[in-house]
């Protein structure tokens, strides 16, 4: 017996070298970031057997192979619709300013998918505003409402709009609504489910999370987008969840999630349903396109053109990631960044750092405390280098605050559901909004400067007194950057 239990651990331990090995020729195989590489074979190395499972788990992009071969069927029909937008009065280079002519260019030779001008769009930065516009759109809904969105957590405000919905469902309006599982366990736990079900909504979890699929897919991609487009008129966007933040997360320490929705009227809110049928084709296999918007515009009305930006498997690879670092270095004079998450990978990390040493005000905002101490710890580990280069940071002490947006030069702007991290731009499903729009990218810079009102500025004489323990902490949360 003592013959057989030696074997045995034998076996075991050449097993574990075996898959140590082969997992380790995998990650150098792997086309990446030689410094993610390098992360995850330290991951596996130092943590044995669970650095492994980790690298399953969370290692590569795997959509799992149903919604793997049906994205990669969808690509051509979604770049065909995209395409014929190309050839309506809405989209006219011609009038577009700087910022975003290259941005349409790129998204059109990359994805078919052009800027539109005629938009009209209102800047909603406050949940009560928001919960009430949308519950108002709603209820003046006659045909369809569809829906996306990380998170839904029951309680509040959230509630008026799910009531409005069963209402608008009883008028006879068509509802597609599509949450992620892993964002919104609550609601998928709560008895709206059925409530909604029964009045003919059509309830779908996105990416459902499943003890059976923990092998099949990587569980941390996620449907992260956040979007509402009501009678293919009106549509929202932004980085808030369908939560009421008095009722959500009220132990987690980190105050009020401050966040913005954009509401967009125009032949971009076609877009915006276009992205839904993606996302709604992944997962359940259904095709519907919106119509073509007319694209009719007043000569004599403001232009506002806008390109909607969207990524996730299936897509074109780091297309928001593309578009973020081509922004970024067309600044001539400032760039303003506000992300709840910051852990960005070395290419995006030199891009900030040679754009403040180019001599452009290069400031970043990002709350003082974070509902995730690795993210917190991780990106501070950041702040020396970009600090040494001349990049302001501001820590905000207002709330968690979760807006995602970018101002480049007080003349335009990105918006959306993007953080500044490798999960937001190199993994999940997102969107964000190119807007060149110098009166609107006027109220999110005057928004920003209120976050910045509340907030307390980094110095680096101050920083570098930290002690060795805060040092230690965020290098070691740094190696986990594959994991964050």
């Amino acid at each position: 017996m003592e013959k057989f239990y030696h074997f045995l651990t034998l076996a075991s331990l050449v097993l574990y070298w075996v898959l140590v090995a082969g997992v380790t020729l995998r990650v150098v195989l792997k086309r990446r970031a030689v410094s993610v590489s390098l992360a995850w074979l330290m991951v596996i190395y130092i943590i044995p057997v669970v650095g492994v499972a980790c690298y399953f788990l969370f290692g590569e992009l795997n959509l799992g192979r149903k919604r793997a071969d049906r994205a990669k069927e969808m690509l051509a029909p979604f770049i065909d619709w995209f395409s014929k937008l190309s050839n309506c009065h809405a989209h006219s280079p011609e009038n577009f300013g700087r910022h975003i002519y290259r941005i349409d260019e790129l998204c059109n030779n990359r994805l078919g998918l052009p800027a539109l001008s005629g938009n009209e769009l209102s800047l909603q930065n406050s949940p009560e505003t928001i919960m009430r516009s949308v519950i108002e759109d709603i209820n003046q809904a006659h045909h369809s409402i569809r829906m996306v969105f990380y998170i839904w957590h029951p309680g509040g405000l959230a509630d008026e709009v799910a009531n409005a919905l069963i209402l608008a469902a009883h008028r006879g309006v068509d509802i597609k609504l599509l949450l992620d599982s892993a964002g919104s366990p609550r609601f998928f736990r709560s008895d709206w489910v059925a409530k909604m079900q029964s009045a003919g909504i059509k309830v779908v979890q996105a990416l459902e999370v499943s003890p059976w699929r923990i092998f099949l897919r990587r569980l941390d991609l996620r449907q992260h987008r956040k979007i509402i487009v009501i009678d293919e008129k009106v549509a929202y966007t932004g980085s808030m969840n369908m939560v009421d933040p008095a009722f959500f997360k009220q132990d987690s320490g980190v105050g009020h999630w401050i966040d913005i929705m954009v509401r967009v009227t125009g032949p971009t809110v076609n877009v915006l349903s276009a992205i839904h049928c993606w996302d709604w084709e992944v997962e359940t296999g259904e095709r519907a396109f919106p119509s073509i918007p007319e694209c009719k515009i007043d000569e004599h009305s403001s232009k506002h053109p806008i390109q909607v930006v969207p990524s996730g498997p299936g897509m074109p690879e780091y297309l928001i990631y593309q578009v973020l670092t081509l922004a970024i270095n067309q600044a001539n004079q400032s760039v303003r960044i506000t992300t709840p998450y910051f852990v960005p990978s070395t290419d995006l990390l030199e891009t900030l750092k040679m754009t403040a040493q180019r001599g452009i005000n290069v400031e970043l905002i990002i709350p003082h405390k974070n509902d995730s101490l690795m993210v917190q710890w991780a990106s501070k580990a950041f702040y020396s280098e970009l600090m040494l280069a001349g990049v302001k940071i501001y820590e905000f002490y207002g709330g968690l605050l979760h807006t995602k947006s970018v101002v480049i030069d007080e003349q335009f702007c990105l918006v959306g559901t993007v953080n500044m991290d490798m999960r937001s731009l190199w993994l999940n499903f997102e969107v964000t909004l190119a807007i060149d729009d110098q009166e609107f990218t006027q109220q999110m810079y005057q928004l920003q400067n209120e976050y910045i009102a509340q907030s307390h500025t980094v110095s680096l004489e101050t920083w570098r007194e930290r002690s060795i323990f805060s040092r230690f902490l965020e290098r070691t949360f740094y190696l986990f950057n594959p994991l964050l």
